[in-house]
């Protein structure tokens, strides 16, 4: 146990040379343990009815936002406190996440209680917010120490050894103005750079908009005239490419020697009705409305065999891999599978994966276009496979209008539950209604969209390299602040060893743990 603990001294002591280096002399590097009293919450019974419900917040980690809170989503009664490990902190109290968002920091907003998952420190002697923006510099390294096998998570024994570098008060008070100061202008700069980041995701779907009203083509239908379809001849032109899809996939497995389940004839999907067609935007000549089902065979939802990282065999696609309109295979769980179950969930260059199932409804309905290097790999039960008949639209065509405003609210509207799971089906995503255009069109659009989504998306990583060096700005300031170098020191300061006497010849003095729970009580009360 000895060697465990000289172990964790030297790690701790690397730890603040590597994060504070030299301090300046009238510094002290001490521990957190040393310069704050800490504690944790707890949890009243969730059985008892009598425990929840009250006046008093009760927090819990997502309650917490790196600001200050006042409210949560739980709260409990008087009772529950007094029948548990939970306790009241004070106003302005510095409360940090000790599981899972290891580091996500709050500043109690007013009187309240907190589960054994947030630690709270207790001074008088230190400026809180020295504290504050100490926690959010370390947050990293601090949670990089957490273990566990399903969570990670630290103890406040880990907190209490963490190096701390103190500061005399006097100057505690100058740095916190400094990187106030420095943090306003640069939550300026952000708040512009993401307002720039939210007008262009306007841009880009008013984009889409005229790009499915025909409007970025209707200089080419003026000069096409002659050849463009009406919206019933295209229509008919669906159906006989679906049947004739039909009868080269049966006519294929007959030369397999009937291998696999026979192909089924295409189902006839029930017409848009005159009240359907009259709620939806009128389209330009050689436009149609059709529903989805028309476009694509019948979906084919993912394998449920349980795959993982160790296995040999194929690799299955996630929803982690359906990333901004392609495939990312860079993160691939794998399974053994039979040739028939290949066969089942085969891809192929030109298919769509979209995402059926997520407790996040603008998840749902994401899609992926597959390229020919995809085609090695299988696809899981979370997604569903669309097969755009090619003979009649573009894959790239699809995928585009299905990321387009009105696309998502159709989707969105069909997949919203109540549940916590939102959930598209297989006859859902058919009777998705969709504007249609010929082939040619439909080529035009996608190199329109193309250049100038191709631009907006370079715009768009500008942004977020901007703000990627904003936070790493965020913590440059933050380095500097606690290695002395923020501001200037001044001689007459009274010494940080001075402060840290101070502050433990005040712990000394404090009051038992009987006396401190009535004063909590009667904070409360005052509450």
């Amino acid at each position: 146990m000895e060697n465990d603990q000289s172990v964790d001294r030297e790690l701790f002591a690397a730890i603040g040379e590597e994060l504070f280096g030299t301090l300046p002399k009238s510094w002290l590097l001490t521990t957190l343990g040393e310069a704050f009293k800490w504690g944790s919450g707890g949890t009243p019974k969730s059985g008892n009815p009598h425990y929840y419900g009250g006046d008093i917040p009760w927090l819990v980690i997502g309650d917490l936002n790196d600001g200050i809170v006042s409210e949560s989503a739980t709260k409990i009664t008087r009772l529950g406190l007094e029948n548990s490990s939970t306790k009241i902190v004070e106003t302005g109290t510095i409360l940090v996440a000790m599981y899972g968002s290891i580091g996500k920091l709050g500043i109690a907003g007013c009187h309240l209680a907190t589960n054994q998952a947030i630690a709270f420190a207790r001074t008088s002697e230190i400026e809180r917010m020295y504290l504050f923006y100490f926690l959010m510099f370390v947050r990293n390294k601090m949670a990089s120490l957490g273990k566990g096998a399903t969570q990670l998570n630290i103890s406040q024994t880990v907190i209490k050894a963490f190096p701390f570098a103190l500061a005399p008060l006097v100057e505690q008070h100058r740095i916190v103005a400094k990187i106030e100061e420095l943090f306003s202008e640069l939550d300026q700069g952000v708040a512009s750079l993401k307002t720039a980041r939210e007008q262009l995701k306007v841009y880009c779907q008013s984009l889409l908009k005229n790009a499915f009203e025909g409007k970025l083509t209707a200089a080419w239908r003026a000069a096409h005239a002659d050849q463009l379809e009406t919206a019933t001849a295209l229509q008919q032109r669906i159906a006989r490419e679906r049947q004739a899809r039909y009868q080269q996939q049966l006519a294929d497995w007959q030369t397999a020697g009937q291998a696999g389940p026979k192909p089924k004839p295409p189902k006839p999907l029930p017409p848009l009705t005159a009240e359907e067609l009259a709620e939806l935007p009128e389209l330009p000549e050689g436009w149609g409305w059709v529903k989805l089902g028309a476009l694509i065979d019948d979906p084919a939802y993912g394998t449920s065999k349980k795959c993982d990282y160790e296995t040999a065999g194929v690799g299955v696609l996630r929803i982690p891999n359906v990333v901004s309109g392609k495939i990312d295979a860079t993160d691939l769980k794998f399974a053994q599978f039979s040739p028939e179950e290949i066969a089942a969930y085969q891809l192929a260059a030109g298919d769509l994966l979209m995402i059926r199932s997520n407790g996040s409804v603008s998840i749902v309905g994401k899609c992926a276009l597959v390229s020919q290097q995809d085609t090695a790999h299988l696809y899981a039960g979370y997604l569903i496979r669309l097969r755009p008949l090619q003979t009649v639209v573009l894959p790239a065509y699809l995928a585009q209008l299905l990321s387009a405003h009105e696309l998502r609210k159709q989707i969105e509207h069909k997949a919203k539950s109540t549940s916590g799971v939102n959930n598209i089906n297989s006859g859902e995503i058919q009777a998705l209604v969709v504007p249609f255009c010929g082939l040619s069109e439909q080529e035009l659009i996608l190199q329109e969209l193309e250049s100038k989504l191709s631009e907006a998306d370079q715009l768009d990583q500008t942004l977020a390299t901007a703000l990627q060096q904003a936070d790493a700005l965020r913590q440059s300031i933050l380095k500097k602040a606690f290695s002395g170098q923020l501001v200037k020191q001044d001689k007459n300061d009274e010494p940080a060893t001075a402060l840290l006497e101070r502050i433990r010849a005040a712990r000394a003095a404090s009051p038992a743990k009987g006396r401190q729970a009535k004063l909590v009580s009667k904070s409360l009360t005052n509450c």
